[in-house]
């Protein structure tokens, strides 16, 4: 595949049967894990216990955002920072300062990395959280959230361009593309339907719940106004402001074969202190560097899901549970994109 992870420790493979018969013939895809992380589920995120230059720290999986250190986490760690010029951090709640650091030495699991400058950003703390490890490391491999069972593992393939790598799937497993993402930074799109209707949604395993803008809830017939919406707090994330949330009846949701029907969704107006934010003009429905719908953690709970990167496929199988379960503290944390003036 070309593709070689930063971080990168090959520690077992499994061996897969290609889909066709011609491509069977040919050759076997072998999928070579690179790591197998067990999570735990703190603020409703999955976490990753690492190190930075031997000191412990919390490391959220978001492949919502890009790598970064969170600025309160540089302070305990005794990191120095430095500017980091014509770099702009934004996520909900607003900008947030962009400077630089350099950690000595990474360690997550069985993975390193010496001498890795990083990104600092953030305005406030996140409780147990000190670095979001982003989609920039992730697009390098395949990732597997395997939330119901406490684990995150990374794939390397190897000859698998035809074969379906939802391994665990012995009853099959539902798929859909990934969809070209022409915005600042790396996201993982994919398309769904919500009351029917067409759009695309970002995968963010760093939004603690699912959550869609408020500007397209509107056109679905959702508003703040609307009977059977309720107020649910206000919740933030890098940038220093609060964005209210609401939650509101949604008929119907869709990915791939998946349709959940009479459920619930947490929206808000998540953009409203990025209002500078360049947005994609080819893409739909706001998705660009300010997406319609965060598809959250609530969802990988729900789900086993591989994200093929070498394939731009995403597999899923429900695993039990509520898909959304928009009750749950807000969104925070991401979303955050350094990026070039």
């Amino acid at each position: 595949m070309g593709r070689r992870c930063a971080l990168g420790y090959a520690i077992g493979a499994l061996v897969l049967a290609s889909t066709s018969p011609a491509a069977q013939a040919a050759s076997q895809c072998k999928l070579i894990r690179v790591a197998d992380w067990p999570v735990r589920s703190t603020q409703g995120v999955a976490i990753v216990d690492a190190a930075i230059n031997g000191q412990p720290i919390g490391v959220m999986l978001d492949t919502g955002s890009d790598t970064l250190i969170l600025r309160s986490a540089t302070d305990r760690l005794g990191l120095t920072r430095q500017q980091a010029r014509g770099y702009r951090a934004f996520g909900i709640g607003g900008e947030s300062h962009v400077e630089a650091t350099l950690v000595e030495e990474f360690r997550i699991g069985q993975l390193a990395r010496k001498d890795w400058r990083v990104m600092v950003a953030g305005e406030r703390s996140a409780g147990s959280i000190d670095l979001i490890l982003g989609e920039d490391f992730f697009g390098q491999l395949d990732v597997e959230f395997d939330l119901p069972h406490n684990a995150v593992r990374l794939f390397q393939p190897k000859d698998c361009e035809d074969t379906v790598l939802a391994y665990w799937a012995t009853q099959g497993a539902g798929q859909v593309e990934i969809a070209p993402y022409y915005g600042t930074g790396n996201r993982i799109i994919v398309p769904v339907e919500l009351n029917g209707r067409p759009l695309e949604a970002v995968l963010d395993s760093g939004a603690y719940a699912s959550v869609l803008d408020e500007s397209v809830a509107a056109q679905l017939g959702i508003k703040p106004d609307t009977p059977g919406v309720s107020f649910a707090g206000k919740g933030g994330g890098l940038g220093g402001k609060s964005v209210e949330f609401w939650i509101g009846p949604l008929r119907s949701f869709t990915i791939g074969n998946e349709t959940i029907s009479d459920t619930a969704i947490r929206f808000g107006d998540l953009w409203k202190d990025a209002k500078d934010v360049p947005i994609a003009s080819h893409l739909p429905q706001k998705i660009g560097n300010t997406p319609a719908l965060l598809l959250g953690a609530d969802f990988l709970r729900a789900h086993r899901v591989l994200v093929a990167h070498s394939q731009r496929k995403l597999y899923f199988t429900y695993e039990g549970g509520p898909v959304f379960q928009p009750a749950m503290a807000a969104p925070a944390a991401s979303q955050a994109t350094p990026s070039p003036r």
